[in-house]
Parts: C-alpha cells; sequence; structure tokens
C-alpha cells in the first residue's frame, strides 16, 4: 500500500474517524511499529510535515531515519538511459533500491520547480522512487498534490462541523513568492469527496489545473465567494497557465476581518506556514475562528492513520507468504 494522492482514501468519512479514534488514544498500537523503520527523505524544507509524521511514528513505536537532500544526499538523476557526465552523482534506480533495504516504509517530500509543468505533473522524484523502490512509500508533499494536508484539512473540519450542510470556500491570496498548487490541489479533491457547497475563488487567469477541479465551482468575485461560507480555506498558487509565474499580486484579495464579516461566522483556516497581512491580517488569523493551529496538531493523526493502515498492510502480506 502507497499514499500517493487523496484519492488513495477509499471512503474518507471512514478514514476521518479512524483518525480521530487515533487522537482519542494516540498510543494504543505503539507495538504495531516495533521492530519497522521509517526513511523520511526531504529534497525539501519543512516544520509541521517534518515533525508531525516523526511523531506519528514515534506514537506506532517505529524507529525514524531522516535525510536531508539538499545538503547531506548525492545529487540524484532520474532519467532512464541517463549518460551520467554531469551533476548528478547516483541513480534513482540504485538510491531506492538501497533506501528499501533499509527502511520498511519510505516518506518523501519534493516540490515543484515551477519551470517546467509537465516534468511537475510527471512527479519526477516521487515516480522513480514509486517505480525503483521494494518498500511501500508515502507522499509528504510532491509537485502535484499535499495529501498527509488534506487529509489533517477533513479532519479539522469534521472536529468544528457544521450542523447543516457547510459552505466551504478556497480562496487564492496574495503572496511575493510563486508557489505551487499541491495543497490547494489536494484541497480540491478532498473537498469533492464532502457533502459540502464548495466554492474556489481566485482572480481570472489563475485557474488551477481543469483535470484536478473538474466542475467544482469557481467564483472571480471573492467577496460573493464569501457569502455565508462556513469555512474559508486561504493559500495562494503561482499561475498554472503562465505555468510558476506571478501575474496577479492584487491586495484586495487578502483576507481581512471585513471578508470574514460576510461569511455566516466562518473559521479561518491554513496549511501554514502563513505571510501575516499578505494571506491574511492579524486580526483574521488571531481571532477565535482562526483554527491554524487545530489544523497543525491534526497533522500528526493524519500522518498515524496512513502510516497505521500500511504497517498492517505489511503485516497482512507477511501472514500470506
Amino acid at each position: 500500500m502507497n499514499y500517493i494522492s487523496i484519492q488513495d482514501i477509499d471512503n474518507l468519512s471512514e478514514w476521518v474517524q479512524d483518525a480521530l479514534k487515533i487522537k482519542r488514544n494516540p498510543l494504543k498500537n505503539k507495538k504495531l511499529g516495533k521492530n519497522k523503520t521509517l526513511g523520511m527523505l526531504f529534497f525539501n524544507p519543512s516544520l509541521r510535515t517534518r515533525l508531525s509524521t516523526q511523531k506519528a511514528a514515534l506514537n506506532l513505536g517505529m524507529n525514524v531515519m531522516v535525510m536531508n537532500f539538499t545538503s547531506e544526499g548525492w545529487t540524484l538523476e532520474f532519467e532512464d538511459g541517463a549518460i551520467m557526465s554531469q551533476g548528478a552523482s547516483e541513480h534513482i534506480k540504485e538510491a531506492a533500491e538501497v533506501v528499501s533495504q533499509y527502511c520498511d516504509i519510505i516518506a518523501i517530500r519534493a516540490f515543484a520547480g515551477l519551470i517546467d509543468k509537465e516534468k511537475d505533473n510527471a512527479e519526477m522524484v516521487l515516480a522513480g522512487f514509486l517505480k525503483y523502490a521494494t518498500v511501500p512509500v508515502v507522499n509528504m508533499e510532491g509537485c502535484t498534490g499535499h495529501p498527509l494536508q488534506s487529509l489533517a484539512d477533513a479532519i479539522t473540519m469534521e472536529e468544528f462541523k457544521t450542523p447543516h450542510r457547510p459552505k466551504v470556500v478556497l480562496t487564492w491570496a496574495p503572496h511575493p513568492k510563486a508557489l505551487p498548487q499541491a495543497v490547494a490541489n489536494s484541497f480540491v479533491e478532498m473537498m469533492q469527496k464532502q457533502n459540502a457547497d464548495f466554492v474556489i475563488t481566485h482572480p481570472e487567469g489563475y485557474e488551477l489545473n481543469p483535470e484536478i477541479t473538474k466542475d467544482s465551482k469557481i467564483e472571480y468575485d471573492q467577496n460573493k465567494a464569501f457569502e455565508n461560507a462556513d469555512f474559508i480555506y486561504a493559500k495562494n498558487w503561482s499561475n498554472y497557465i503562465e505555468y510558476g509565474q506571478i501575474t496577479n499580486a492584487d491586495t484586495n484579495w487578502t483576507v481581512t476581518a471585513e471578508k470574514m464579516a460576510l461569511t455566516n461566522n466562518a473559521k479561518f483556516m491554513h496549511c501554514l506556514p502563513v505571510r501575516r497581512n499578505v494571506i491574511v491580517t492579524d486580526e483574521v488569523i488571531d481571532s477565535e475562528n482562526s483554527i491554524v493551529i487545530q489544523q497543525a496538531n491534526n497533522r500528526t493523526y493524519s500522518a498515524q492513520l496512513v502510516l497505521k493502515k500500511i504497517l498492517k498492510s505489511i503485516s497482512k502480506k507477511k501472514v500470506n507468504e
């Protein structure tokens, strides 16, 4: 069993309830990971993903090894048949097979380069490990998705659920740097599994990959989108058509208290880290309706659920053998 996309979840509601059970007693399955090792490979920086996934593994009794390829590992080559006479020192074929001998599960974080859309969509790093690793692989955020985050988002929304069918808004917000679409993509895919009035709002021209958004509602008027919303999820992403470019930096898209007043006393969500007074004002993120810290806490339980399911699949495979 691998966990690469939110689409790997067969029943989101059941997964969320399982995660909440884990949250109530996180050490219940402490023996499940005994003598098992999680290898965490980082090609990009991390705070919540690294610490929450590591804590999740420790809660399950696993050993954890962490490697930052940006400063510690050999530069990897991913192309089959490559003549390695330039910068790369090691091919993914050997690297993945070697790491698989040291670990029972490999978790990988590798962001989009935001230069070559086709290359990013191909998920070169994740695809390489999926092809050559001999143990399960977990996506800790790839070029096009962040399924651990979106599962944590679903857990958080369940904890703050409304008595009625909720209105959930994913809103674009300005940012000084070009950011990938990964978090937004996985949030959209997660919401498509929910019974909710879901709206995506962003400036015209900032549409996400249509293969992901499908028939999700898009509203270009942010104020209109916010009306009567129960959850506001703010996130920046760079232009998908003019790939990786910042073609809009309109500060009018910052989430403010005035905009939140249009909602149905909505909860404010963000995956963090967040640029204060760029993405969202201090007044909003510091308010009682901000649940960003709860989201971050639930990252542990989303990761622990995924690792638990994989560990059980490993045990089941060994019994069948």
